[in-house]
């Protein structure tokens, strides 16, 4: 009778656990025999390694996990191609692809969401290679670094304004609103939460849906976070008197800068006395960011070899954001924890992100940015 009654109550244990819901992504990866196939968690810091597969034959594949408690993301990796997905149920989502093409000749079944990550995916490819391309034609000389700019700025403002309208307004409530809010080019977010009104709306619209149907979800909570910064941060405060530091400019109008860099290091400007420097204050979220950073890695591949030094002083909230975007840049980039509030904002009088100035091998100020009209031009002559 009690083995009876334990066999009885292991039954029900068993039972209980395989009625625990579960999604599923199954399907093919033509031509990858022998690869290996992760199934990753992407999370709102980092990513998690859930399941693996040798592919084998016709390549095909079936992940099961549980399903998650609010809608969440998750992504196929293939060597260092990657498809994203979304689940919010116990759906089963069929991805047929191909090795060659993993991550943009893919076919999706299932799932409305994951068609139409898959179109944001491939119109953010799009718009990188339209820039990538740009870039090539500024390397040449083609084009002034203000026509490259205003090039990309116009490419990526175009995008913004289709994505808009076509995900994030149309369905702020569909988690690919959610992942066309955090698209990026170049390492840079092509929506900016902390320094544009108009992007903090697309934020909100999102935040708004998503806090209404899962108000305990960890992702509500840190977009409201973003939206609650973001509102504070544009929000035009009062007039207020600015004490500037006890420093006094030299007569070269040069006042020392140090700063931490993203090891941690303190990195000062006075450091690179010998090199002819363009010191450099800007926001990496801002719109322009990225083509900004392009024109300056043109100048830079170009003159480093010559003793050309970029000093890049981040006045981003978002220090994560910051070292992330900073982590590949060849030259100097601190971070100031104030922002916007910095004392060099106020002694170097920066109305405007970006803002630059030249300075020569003798640690002199030689023009700021609204008296050059030609950067390279400004470098060759101090080099």
């Amino acid at each position: 009778m009690k083995k009876s009654s334990l066999f009885i109550l292991g039954t029900l244990i068993l039972a209980s656990c395989n009625n625990n819901p579960k999604f599923k992504i199954e399907g093919t990866v033509a031509g990858a025999d022998g690869k290996m196939l992760y199934l990753e968690a992407s999370g709102i810091n980092d990513v998690e390694p859930l399941d693996s597969v040798k592919l084998k034959g016709e390549g095909e594949f079936s992940f099961k996990q549980l399903r998650p408690e609010s809608p969440e993301f998750y992504r196929l990796r293939l060597d260092d191609k990657v498809i994203n997905v979304s689940i919010d149920s116990t759906e089963t989502v069929t991805i047929k692809t191909k090795l060659n093409d993993f991550s943009t000749g893919y076919a999706v079944e299932g799932s409305e969401n994951c068609n139409k990550i898959k179109e944001l995916t491939l119109k953010q490819i799009g718009l990188q290679n339209k820039i990538d391309a740009l870039v090539k034609v500024a390397q040449k000389n083609k084009i002034s670094s203000d026509v490259f700019e205003d090039s990309v700025a116009g490419m990526v403002k175009k995008y913004k304004d289709e994505v808009k309208m076509k995900y994030i307004f149309a369905a702020p409530n569909m988690t690919y609103a959610y992942f066309a809010l955090f698209q990026k080019v170049n390492g840079y977010m092509l929506f900016d939460p902390m320094y544009s009104k108009d992007d903090i709306k697309c934020f909100q619209a999102v935040a708004t849906s998503l806090n209404n149907a899962y108000p305990d979800a960890d992702r509500s909570k840190n977009l409201y976070n973003i939206v609650i910064k973001g509102l504070k941060n544009t929000r035009p405060g009062k007039q207020k008197i600015i004490e500037l530091p006890q420093e006094k400019l030299s007569q070269s109008g040069l006042i020392d800068i140090n700063l931490k860099d993203i090891n941690g290091v303190s990195r000062k400007l006075s450091d690179l006395k010998g090199k002819v420097v363009i010191l450099d204050f800007t926001v990496y979220q801002a719109e322009g960011g990225v083509a900004h950073n392009y024109a300056l890695r043109d100048l830079y591949n170009k003159y480093a070899s010559q003793g050309l030094q970029i000093y890049q002083v981040s006045l981003d909230t978002d220090e994560h954001f910051w070292k992330t975007s900073a982590d590949n840049l060849p030259w100097v980039c601190v971070h100031d924890d104030n922002g916007l509030q910095s004392r060099y904002v106020s002694v170097y009088n920066i109305s405007k992100v970006p803002s630059f100035f030249v300075i020569d091998r003798n640690n002199e100020l030689k023009k700021r940015d609204e008296n050059i009209k030609n950067l390279e031009e400004e470098v060759k002559k101090l080099l």
